[in-house]
């Protein structure tokens, strides 16, 4: 399979369902999902406190400790659970899989800049970066990672500060260009300069409160559930830290770690600017018949490209 476009199909899952002469095995499986109970934790995870610079992060844990880990980090307004469908096929296939909730952020968010050392009245990139370096810290060697969406630059900077700590990097639905990532989103990103950091993380949290990309009731019930819990404060100061990407190109392409950029054919930037991304980066790269998040809507052929990933890393 070639690393380019992954994903032939368009329309997503339902026209993959009719064109199955074009299915492999990951797309065939990804393509009977049904409803999830996201709610519910993989059988088999394991769910444990975590003590990180900003407090205590939820953490989930899923296979064998002294198996090579991987570390799934998911991005503002989501979860460890994103890679609920994920963890056991990674796990499944040997390695020690880690994911946990951001500070701020569904069950992180008692973990904020006022418990730093001395305390913070914002969260800035060191904040998560930080958190993210303790994890990798924590384990028994160099970790396979994925940062997904807004933590993808996290991880980006990780990398930068402490490659030893990295066996390859995942970049997954990541913005695709440095500075004020917002301004190139398809259809609006032009009207991003007009509104504040709050204004414009309401208008986020409103639109997928809103539904107007179609998930499914039981996603829905789910996300809705998640937003109760995350703290303002962190989407805002989330949104400004995306308005300042730090450009860390150069740097990634002469790191020796593996790379991938994967991304869905409908996320909000679009699919050329990933793939730009990806090239000067020394990325390969895969897009697949779904929206910002491939981990929820094509877990089996994402998970498939990241095990190819983790083979090359040796």
């Amino acid at each position: 399979m070639a690393w380019r476009n992954l994903a032939r199909v368009r329309g997503g899952r339902d026209a993959l369902k009719a064109h199955p002469v074009l299915l492999d095995d990951a797309q065939r499986l990804d393509a009977q999902l049904g409803e999830i109970n996201w709610a519910t934790p993989p059988a088999g995870s394991v769910d444990r406190p975590f003590s990180a610079p900003s407090g205590t992060l939820a953490m989930r844990t899923m296979g064998a400790p002294a198996d090579p880990p991987v570390v799934l980090v998911p991005g503002a307004m989501g979860s460890k659970e994103d890679f609920s469908l994920m963890m056991p096929i990674l796990a499944a296939a040997g390695y020690y899989v880690i994911s946990f909730d951001l500070a701020g952020q569904y069950e992180s968010a008692g973990a904020g800049p006022e418990n730093l050392t001395p305390p913070q009245s914002h969260y800035e990139y060191d904040l998560f970066v930080n958190d993210v370096l303790t994890v990798l810290d924590s384990l028994s060697g160099p970790a396979h990672v994925l940062g997904y969406s807004f933590a993808g630059i996290v991880s980006q900077i990780a990398l930068t500060r402490r490659p030893d700590l990295f066996r390859s990097l995942c970049l997954l639905s990541c913005p695709p260009v440095p500075g004020q990532s917002f301004r190139t989103v398809s259809r609006v990103g032009r009207f991003s300069p007009l509104v504040n950091d709050k204004m414009q993380a309401g208008l986020i949290v409103w639109g997928i409160r809103k539904n107007f990309v179609g998930v499914p009731a039981s996603r829905m019930d789910f996300i809705s559930h998640r937003f109760d819990y995350t703290r303002n404060d962190s989407l805002r100061d989330i949104v400004g830290l995306m308005k300042r990407s730090p450009d860390l190109r150069a740097a990634l392409k002469a790191a020796p770690q593996p790379k991938l950029v994967a991304v869905g054919r409908a996320d909000v930037w679009p699919q050329y600017l990933h793939y730009s991304f990806a090239e000067s980066i020394g990325a390969r790269f895969a897009a697949y018949g779904a929206g910002h998040g491939p981990c929820e809507d094509a877990p089996h052929q994402l998970s498939r490209d990241l095990l190819a990933l983790y083979a090359s890393a040796g």
